[in-house]
């Protein structure tokens, strides 16, 4: 049969193009070989990410994860540890070295092998070949060394990622000075120490900066302020000293600022007030000084302010009331002197104020009640002579309140009653009088601290209402009776639970309930405290059912009896404190070998016999004043 002519061209134009569809697809023999050697480095691969990587098929058009150009030159490796399967995120590892051979996929663009885990070694300095490279993701493995000055290089790179490794060494000021097309930097959670080079002032196309957690020392660089289009800055959880550059006022495109848990020195620069973009600026845990300044009133979009643990001093300013968007405000732990300003009144949006630990004095500003978003106000520890809450704090919608060492006298105000408070601390004031009835109808109460005051009298019986309860600190006080108003109370399973229990220093009698263990409210307690209250009476089996509790103290409260070997039972116990009661018999020795203990002390009880052997380090101190006890560490038993 013949085939006419015009049929002929196009059977040749079919095969033309199907060839040059296989042409295009065909993986070019060197960059094969460069990814059979890395996967050659893998040693363990569960979910066969490279399962697909085989000698016989083409890496082009076979092999996962791999993107190739029409000339077949492979332009994107990317194998992550956080893989996308029907839906769901499937997070998975690696184990082995990246191989140099990487290095000879002289097209690549993009390269991830984030999230692998388990990448060891260094980072091969042949990676520094790669000139086409726009994306590099290594973060989140195990890599050690420098990182190569031979990325210097990498001209067109765009996005580098490198944080959560072991990498050390200095940032070389070479290589940042020279990757001019950057946009995104993470090199944060490394061992990463010396200055932040000068050289970042290069990267003008720069939108974010994240060296957190690392050792980076030095001072900030003045060329910080070159990079106009930052918008993402966290030097945050390193060892930088010296003085805030006023240069970092040109940020103008700056979202967040994240310097805390640093050493930094000095005042905010006024500079500061040029931070147009600012929504989120956290300077905690530093050596600030000084007053704040003025023109911190001219952030139009600031929304978190976090300036706690510093020694900043002198008054609030009164502009801070202009920030319309502010949403919280942490000054905690300063030096800050006068009246919280009246101004404050005007930041509607507000919902966190924290000024505890200060020295402000003089009235809370009844302005104040306009804060209707206002959801923690927090001024523990300042000598403001408050007498009494004031009657318009009823007003607010408060989620918790804390006034610990206010000043505050007299009874609890009957307000209280009627608010739906959850934390809730007046310890360390001058309350008294008894707790009033009306406090189980503070049924969102979740914490309650009202230790160190003068309260007296038993706990009344509506207690029992508060069935959110889980922590607990009536330390201190003089309140009498029992306490099964507490032990017995509701709870709305698994919330109101108790986590912590503290009745140290009153004058509450028992005895303990025997089946205090057996309580649902009791089931997940951590901490027990019932330390100096006459409670006389032993120490019930049941506290051995108490699965998550850590801390027991029994301290001075005329306890009889043995210590119960079920006590062992609890298995998290950390500290066992039973010193200056009457207790008799032996120690057991499942009880002094729990795997988690700690602290231990049984001074000052009528314990006899041999203390059993233990791998615990305990002093001497902890088992003395008992005259029958002997054994290590005490003096050895006497055999005649």
């Amino acid at each position: 049969m013949k085939i006419s002519i015009h049929s002929r061209t196009l059977l040749l134009l079919f095969l033309s193009q199907l060839l040059s569809f296989l042409a295009s697809k065909a993986c070019h023999f060197v960059d094969k070989q460069a990814l059979l050697h890395f996967k050659h480095n893998i040693i363990s691969d569960p979910s066969k990410l490279l399962h697909s990587w085989s000698v016989s098929s083409d890496c082009c058009s076979a092999w996962e994860g791999v993107a190739c150009s029409s000339s077949g030159r492979v332009v994107n490796v990317s194998r992550s540890g956080l893989v996308s399967d029907n839906d769901f995120i499937v997070d998975t590892y690696m184990s082995g070295t990246l191989s140099p051979y990487i290095g000879n996929l002289s097209s690549l663009q993009l390269l991830d092998l984030s999230n692998l885990k388990d990448l060891k070694g260094p980072i091969p300095p042949e990676l520094g070949k790669l000139s086409q490279l726009t994306h590099l993701f290594l973060d989140s493995n195990k890599l050690v060394g420098s990182i190569p000055t031979s990325f210097g290089n990498l001209f067109r790179l765009e996005k580098l990622f490198l944080g959560d490794n072991y990498i050390s060494g200095a940032v070389p000021s070479s290589v940042i000075g020279s990757l001019r097309s950057l946009v995104e930097l993470g090199l944060s959670g490394n061992r990463l120490s010396g200055p932040i080079p000068t050289s970042v002032g290069k990267l003008v196309l720069l939108a974010k900066l994240d060296l957190h957690g690392n050792n980076v020392s030095g001072s900030i660089p003045t060329s910080i302020g070159k990079l106009k289009s930052l918008i993402y800055l966290d030097l945050s959880e390193n060892q930088i000293s010296g003085r805030l550059p006023q240069s970092i006022g040109a940020l103008s495109q700056l979202v967040l600022l994240y310097l805390n848990h640093n050493q930094i020195t000095g005042s905010i620069p006024s500079s500061i007030s040029g931070l147009n973009s600012l929504r989120f600026c956290q300077l905690s845990e530093n050596k600030l000084r000084g007053t704040l300044p003025a023109s911190l009133g001219q952030l139009p979009k600031i929304e978190r302010l976090i300036f706690e643990n510093n020694k900043f001093s002198g008054k609030l300013p009164e502009t801070i009331g202009h920030l319309a968007t502010l949403t919280d405000i942490f000054f905690s732990n300063n030096h800050f002197t006068g009246k919280i300003p009246s101004s404050f009144g005007n930041l509607h949006k507000l919902q966190t104020l924290d000024l505890s630990r200060n020295r402000l004095s003089g009235q809370i500003p009844p302005q104040l009640a306009k804060l209707q978003r206002l959801d923690t106000l927090e001024l523990s520890f300042n000598p403001l002579g408050l007498v009494s809450i004031p009657t318009w704090f009823a007003r607010l919608k408060l989620f918790r309140l804390l006034l610990a060492k206010t000043g505050i006298q007299g009874q609890l105000p009957s307000w209280l009653s009627s608010s739906s408070i959850s934390i809730l601390d007046l310890s360390s004031n001058a309350l008294t009088g008894k707790l009033p009835h009306w406090i189980g109808n503070m049924s969102s109460l979740s914490f309650l601290n009202l230790s160190n005051n003068g309260f007296h009298a038993s706990i009344p019986v509506e207690f029992k209402n508060l069935s959110l309860l889980m922590d607990l600190d009536l330390h201190s006080n003089k309140f009498s009776g029992h306490m099964d108003s507490i032990f017995s109370k509701e709870s709305q399973n698994p919330l109101g639970q108790f986590n912590s229990i503290d009745l140290s220093y009153n004058l509450f009698t028992g005895p303990i309930d025997e089946d205090i263990g057996e309580r649902s409210t009791m089931t997940s307690i951590k901490s027990l405290v019932l330390s100096h209250n006459p409670l006389r009476g032993s120490i019930p089996k049941s506290l051995g059912k108490l699965s998550e509790l850590q801390v027991l103290k029994l301290v001075h409260n005329g306890l009889s009896g043995r210590i119960q070997m079920e006590l062992a039972d609890a298995t998290k116990l950390a500290t066992i404190l039973l010193s200056s009661n009457n207790l008799s018999g032996t120690i057991p020795k499942e009880v002094l070998n729990l795997k988690d203990l700690q602290e231990f002390d049984v001074s000052g009880n009528q314990l006899s016999g041999k203390i059993p052997p233990h791998k615990a380090n305990f002093p001497v101190s902890a088992l003395a004043d008992n005259p029958g006890l002997c054994g290590a560490p005490l003096p050895p038993c006497n055999h005649s």
